[in-house]
């Protein structure tokens, strides 16, 4: 509990030094009062600088700004002639003496209000903020000179005339397009901090009022040139505070003590007390255990900009992708966080809950506040043995959920740590500041579920569900259910869960590698045996196989079945199937929380770089006589081409599977897959839709699976060789020697290096055994299944080949339908560019490596001497295909086998 200590004479206060007003700025400590309001647990170290997520925020928007500023220059050009018309009409009546002593008042305090808040600064010994602001401005005066030059020599016309205008004293020159004083002087002062001093920050804000009046009304800027000068102030201000870091004002155990003084506490030690999870507890502050001179003691939450800023990017990812319902707000005030948590533990109180009470808040500086509670002594019920974990005490815990639901209040967090037994068995539910009030009932729900999860996980499902009906009744609890699914719980317990899961997988894999052990001493003692017997006549060659064959069925029985006892079910599942037990038409589905799935997300992010890049190569081509000089024989070429891959695809996937399944059917499943591969990532749909097909096939799902996976490993083989021998003849079909382009060269050694990094580095060299282990563990027995019916093999290695050599001589029959004799590229050439592409494609997370295959195509035509007038329209036809064609035959497959029970 504690990191460093101090001995409680050594903290004890008197009326004197309660009374002293705290040291920190001032620089001296007396020797004799030293170690008053140090506190033991407190952080020895404390980082010196701190990367805001606020100052990135303001960073993205003020780039943002600068974007939408500019594009209004260059596409509203009559608006901001217009704009600028109007406000020089209505300043050039100010009289002169006016603007003449605006123009040297704010001439002289742009240089002296700098100068003097610095020196404020550095006799507070600030001197950390000086020179982030002395940093900012100088990177500002920079990107000033930037965009001085782009916009004199390659910004469109439009733009120069917003932000410029003829100089007053010289027709023939230009004003400057960003005031390359001002934006300094506005990066510094935003860098220091000025905005959170209101003295300084009005001083500033009519200094640069009178000086964007002089300019603008004589004539040397424009209001674009101003808005633009701030924008660039302000934005590389907080850029230079986001990448060097803010100083660290996180309060000290010192302004903690005074602070507690400040309202009428006599403090005597404080003891820091850490946190099991600091990555999910960071953002909700830091605990302290103080002892008071007269008076019980307390329990104090510190909470500072620091820490408000831990979980940032979480919460607002969890904004955005969930639905119906959302974290609190990613930026919070720290007046916020106070009032929110102070609410929450009265709203608590009132609903007869046992909660901490609240006694006391307050600010500690402009950083940082603090709540005191009523110290609840006691243990969490993460730190509990499993034997003290009576049912006595689940039922209370579940009697004061009940107690805040009644109120329609949300814990929103009901973990171990949160829940809190004292010493008489007294439930108190702790850590309420993310709760809601007024809350719906999908936040209800998932109180429940959280708590069902973080019970089971201690005592399991059965006495996690009997609790919870003994106390909410079974509708409650089977109301839940929908909400049962990780999405919806804590972070924690998603990461436990996790946790979990790979430790069944890990017992799955040993049951499996001890099955197949076992089994084979036995196959070994046959073979013995049988060498043994070799003076028997030839015809006992015939049943000795079949022993072999009976030998190999009886071991993957034992493999399946050493896989089925040790496979368990996971603890949600182990929920879902107690409380169906009580109320068996309770609903299960889960409900739809996610908004945007992360997948989702790259997917559209890739559509449309995809689909721009195709724009762009697309405009400067001119379709119609393309289209009426195609020739349309080789179109028909490329659709049957296109046909015949779904044959080539169902002898690859056969070829892999000894048990007899239907070959029209199969084709059919492949068909079926160009409608699955739009809705999913290439590499994901395919495989998932082969292995359903299989285990409907009557293939039990651990040999669909090892055969599925067989079919791609070998796929993958195949297909670095070809892209290797393509590659190679590509390199020498130009040369009259053989050897090797330095392209194939480099991209061995390449690989050679990769290689040589991956076995070198442990991490890696672990990670890489641990994945070929778990694949060898079922795919490669399958494996050798296969290499026993040479027929089968020759059937999944020539559908591989001929499934390859179908898309290659589509996309060449695509090439030729719109290119002629001079614009032809070897078979070779396009065969490592198809390669290439669907290699890319497969790994690209989008649908059917939309954007990604589309991208690498063209390019790569491109890059072996095709035209692009030719390249694009051929991708595109090839794509129409092999892609979007095919969608509705696919639909309409998918259907027919899920009506026959085939998927």
């Amino acid at each position: 509990m504690k990191q460093q200590g101090a001995h409680p004479e050594d903290t004890e206060g008197t009326p004197d030094a309660s009374s002293r007003p705290d040291t920190a700025d001032s620089g001296r400590t007396d020797p004799d009062t030293a170690h008053i309001d140090e506190v033991e647990g407190d952080e020895p170290l404390l980082p010196a600088r701190v990367h805001r997520p606020s100052d990135l925020m303001r960073l993205l928007g003020g780039v943002l700004a600068v974007v939408v500023l500019l594009a209004i220059a260059a596409f509203a050009h009559g608006t901001t002639s217009g704009l600028e018309q109007d406000i020089t009409k209505g300043t050039g009546q100010a009289p002169d003496l006016l603007i003449k002593i605006a123009g040297l008042a704010s001439s002289i305090a742009i240089l002296l209000v700098p100068v003097a808040f610095a020196i404020e600064r550095l006799i507070k010994r600030d001197g950390l903020r000086i020179a982030d602001g002395v940093l900012a401005a100088v990177l500002a005066h920079g990107v000033t000179l930037a965009t001085d030059l782009w916009v004199a020599r390659a910004a469109p016309g439009s733009i120069q005339e917003a932000l410029t205008q003829p100089s007053p004293g010289d027709i023939h020159a230009l004003t400057d397009p960003v005031h390359g004083y001002l934006a300094p002087v506005i990066a510094y002062m935003t860098a220091v901090g000025m905005s959170r001093r209101p003295r300084w920050r009005a001083v500033l804000w009519v200094v640069l009022l009178l000086d964007a009046f002089s300019m603008l009304v004589t004539g040397y800027t424009t209001p674009f040139s101003i808005i633009l000068t701030v924008l660039i102030g302000w934005t590389v201000a907080y850029g230079t505070l986001y990448a060097v870091g803010s100083p660290n004002v996180r309060p000290t155990g010192r302004t903690l003590m005074a602070g507690l003084r400040t309202v009428g506490f006599r403090p005597v030690t404080a003891s820091r007390e850490e946190t099991a999870d600091a990555s999910e507890t960071g953002d909700r502050g830091r605990r302290y255990f103080v002892t008071l001179e007269d008076g019980p003691p307390l329990d104090v939450t510190v909470v500072d900009r620091e820490q408000q800023a831990q979980g940032f990017f979480y919460r607002a990812w969890r904004n955005l992708a969930l639905r119906g319902f959302a974290t609190r707000s990613s930026l919070q005030s720290l007046r916020q966080a106070l009032e929110q948590e102070a609410l929450l533990a009265y709203a608590a109180i009132a609903a007869g809950a046992n909660a901490p009470k609240l006694i006391a808040t307050s600010e500690l500086g402009p950083d940082a506040v603090m709540l005191v509670y009523e110290h609840s002594g006691g243990h969490t019920l993460d730190s509990l043995p499993d034997e003290e974990i009576t049912d006595e005490l689940l039922r209370g815990t579940w009697r004061q959920v009940q107690a805040l639901q009644s109120r329609r209040i949300a814990h929103r967090r009901l973990v171990g740590d949160a829940i809190l037994v004292d010493g008489s068995g007294t439930v108190i539910l702790t850590d309420l500041r993310g709760g809601e009030i007024a809350a719906g009932d999908l936040l209800l729900r998932m109180d429940i579920s959280q708590l069902l999860v973080t019970l089971g996980l201690r005592v399991g499902a059965e006495r996690a569900v009997a609790s919870a009906l003994s106390v909410l009744g079974p509708d409650a609890v089977a109301d839940c259910l929908p909400m049962l699914q990780p999405i919806a719980l804590s972070r924690s317990t998603r990461g436990t869960l996790r946790k979990l899961a790979r430790e069944r997988s890990e017992r799955e894999r040993e049951a499996v590698l001890d099955a197949a052990r076992q089994a084979r001493p036995a196959r070994a003692e046959h073979g013995g045996a049988h060498d043994a017997e070799q003076v028997l006549p030839e015809k006992s060659e015939k049943p000795d196989k079949k022993a072999v064959r009976a030998e190999q069925r009886a071991e993957k029985r034992a493999i399946d079945e050493a896989l089925e006892e040790a496979r368990e079910e996971d603890l949600l599942t182990q929920i879902r199937h107690v409380v169906l037990r009580i109320r068996p038409q309770a609903p299960v589905e889960p409900a739809r929380l996610e908004r945007v799935r992360p997948r989702t997300l790259i997917s559209l992010i890739a559509g449309a770089i995809g689909a721009y890049f195709l724009l762009t190569q697309l405009t400067h081509i001119e379709f119609g006589p393309l289209v009426a000089n195609a020739e349309w024989g080789w179109v028909a070429a490329a659709v049957l081409f296109s046909a015949a891959s779904y044959l080539a695809a169902a002898m690859a996937l056969l070829g892999f599977v000894p048990e007899r399944v239907p070959f029209l059917r199969t084709v059919a499943a492949q068909v079926a897959g160009s409608f699955v591969k739009i809705v999913a990532p290439a590499a994901v749909g395919g495989v998932a839709l082969n292995t359903r097909f299989l285990q409907r096939a009557g293939v039990r799902p651990g040999l669909a699976v090892a055969s599925v996976g067989a079919s791609q490993l070998f796929g993958l083989g195949c297909h670095i060789l070809m892209l290797l021998a393509f590659g190679y003849l590509t390199g020498t079909e130009k040369t009259p020697s053989l050897s090797p382009s330095r392209t194939v060269i480099g991209g061995l050694l390449t690989v050679a290096v990769l290689v040589l990094v991956v076995t070198s580095v442990p991490f890696l060299r672990k990670f890489v055994v641990t994945r070929v282990r778990s694949l060898f563990a079922g795919v490669v027995p399958r494996m050798l299944d296969v290499l026993q019916r040479p027929q089968k093999l020759v059937t999944g290695i020539g559908g591989m080949l001929l499934l390859t050599a179908c898309f290659v001589m589509c996309l060449d029959a695509s090439i030729r339908a719109f290119g002629d004799e001079t614009t032809s590229v070897s078979l070779a050439s396009v065969a490592v560019v198809f390669l290439a592409g669907n290699a890319l494609g497969s790994a690209a997370p989008t649908p059917g490596g939309i954007g990604a295959v589309e991208a690498t195509l063209t390019v790569g035509l491109i890059a072996v001497g095709l035209p692009k007038e030719v390249a694009a329209p051929a991708v595109l036809l090839f794509r129409l295909l092999t892609l979007w064609l095919p969608v509705l035959p696919g639909w309409l497959a998918f259907n027919h086998l899920t009506r026959k029970a085939a998927l």
